[in-house]
């Protein structure tokens, strides 16, 4: 009684898929959204944006672009899934602990709402209507 409670769905559920699915394209789309911006304004950011890793304002951008642009399309699809999710787990970490650590919490929010729902959705798992899913499956037929 208490496990249908708590877990109401069976995680690979077409219900839970679909969700898993609709939040990912949502997310995914917000993100890109912000890798894109990024990308766009590569020339005036390169010199000027933040390095938290000591390895150079261009290459952190270039990492930046990387976890926001190219992940979350791998997120967004869910092709190598949680592989692609570390880069973005760890952009936004990096936002909201180091690099707007000093700001007022309104600017930190987003990050922060990014990383508990990419944290989670890690947890979660791509769900069946993943690319990932695909090649899982023609492998177990093999």
């Amino acid at each position: 009684m208490l496990y249908r409670f708590l877990f109401p769905v069976r995680p690979e559920g077409a219900k839970t898929s679909l969700l898993l699915l609709a939040a990912r394209v949502i997310f995914g789309v917000l993100l890109m959204s912000h890798g894109l911006q990024k990308w766009a304004g590569f020339a005036q950011m390169a010199d000027v944006f933040p390095d938290p890793l000591g390895v150079g304002s261009r290459f952190s951008l270039m990492l930046a672009i990387f976890g926001e642009l190219v992940c979350s399309f791998g997120f967004l699809i869910g092709f190598l899934y949680r592989l692609a999710m570390i880069p973005m787990i760890f952009t936004m970490a990096m936002a909201f602990f180091v690099i707007h650590s000093q700001d007022a919490f309104a600017v930190r929010e987003l990050a922060l709402v990014y990383l508990v729902v990419f944290v989670l959705m890690y947890i979660a798992g791509p769900g069946k209507f993943a690319v990932d899913r695909y090649f899982a499956v023609k492998e177990r037929g093999r």
